[in-house]
């Protein structure tokens, strides 16, 4: 028996909540007296792949296949379901990121195994059962699964567990998947970067407004902010409807769920649909000139004033900070 877990990468890099899956792999491998093994899919550098051996894991299996150059998620999930089944492994580890949260219950069908998804932290194991811990009602309660099946697959709720960095020498080893027609009928021909700019759902920083900025002309200093701080840049629901942002900033129960370790909310009143989707943020830091925001009621730091005068000071007291 043996644990997998599935490394991400975005165009040849690995991506942080990998290390973070890395990291919940080994911890469990401890808890069980098991052995992880990293599985990659993809055109990933030699480089790249041995970065697992900082966070403990000995042995990375390459799927480096023409086919699978770009995510699809039929063919994903059944490399990493065969893979699985080839090393008997009895637990799959993954990021419960965007495309993690497609290929979990995918392995979970393909394998037989029960499906925590979301988890937050590390399993309670008493022989073949696994109680597991994850968010429910948007962030609001803590549910505690319980996993009666042998195999299990479990996706890592992002930003949840630490990186931890334990070096081993790593172990590369290639696999040749055996994929069936019906996993590439999705043929994916491009993909068109819309931004270079941090990855809202990988950001440990997200500078967030909403229409306390009363325009979009205003963004610029939202977008300074950010940059001092190489954080992404989101917004409210009533922003992106206006128009002012693009709807991919959009964060809330009808938006992006995100989890960073610190979410700054400038101009937002803190609506319960807002609160849901940023609810899980490590630390939050709210500046808004209406004492009586709700968003105050839940903020770990607040600023009462108006954001032209505040935000502009925090640039520059920023500036003046990564200068120094």
């Amino acid at each position: 028996m043996s644990i997998l877990v599935y490394i991400e990468n975005v165009e040849g890099a690995l991506k942080k909540s990998t290390f973070e899956s890395l990291s919940y792999a080994k911890a469990v491998a401890d808890l069980t007296g098991e052995t992880a093994t990293a599985l990659s899919i993809g055109r990933v550098s030699q480089d790249e792949l041995n970065k697992v051996g900082q966070y403990g894991i000995e042995k990375v299996i390459e799927v480096d296949n023409n086919d699978l150059e770009k995510f699809v998620n039929q063919a994903y999930a059944s490399v990493i379901a065969d893979v699985a089944k080839s090393m008997g492994a009895t637990t799959v580890i993954l990021s419960n990121s965007f495309s993690g949260k497609g290929l979990a219950p995918r392995v979970a069908a393909k394998l037989g195994a029960a499906l925590a998804d979301g988890a937050i932290a590390l399993p309670t194991i008493s022989g073949v059962t696994w109680q597991i811990q994850k968010t429910v009602f948007s962030n609001k309660a803590i549910a505690t699964e319980e996993l009666h099946e042998q195999k299990k697959v479990i996706a890592l709720t992002p930003n949840s567990f630490e990186a931890k960095e334990a070096a081993v020498a790593v172990t590369i080893e290639k696999y040749e998947p055996q994929l069936a027609p019906n996993d590439l009928s999705t043929v994916i021909k491009e993909i068109v970067r819309a931004t270079d700019k941090v990855s809202l759902p990988e950001a440990s920083i997200v500078v967030s407004a909403g229409r306390g900025l009363k325009g979009p002309e205003n963004w610029a200093m939202i977008e300074e902010l950010a940059d001092v701080l190489g954080a992404a840049t989101a917004c409210s629901k009533p922003v992106s409807d206006a128009g002012w942002r693009p709807h991919a900033e959009h964060v809330g129960q009808t938006g992006l769920a995100v989890s960073p370790n610190l979410y700054i909310a400038i101009g937002i009143s803190g609506a319960i649909q807002h609160l849901a989707g940023v609810s899980a943020s490590k630390t939050i830091v709210v500046i808004n000139k209406d004492p009586e925001a709700p968003f105050f009621k839940v903020a770990d730091y607040g600023i009462v004033g108006d954001a032209f005068e505040i935000v502009p000071q925090l640039i520059e007291a920023f500036k003046a900070y990564k200068n120094n």
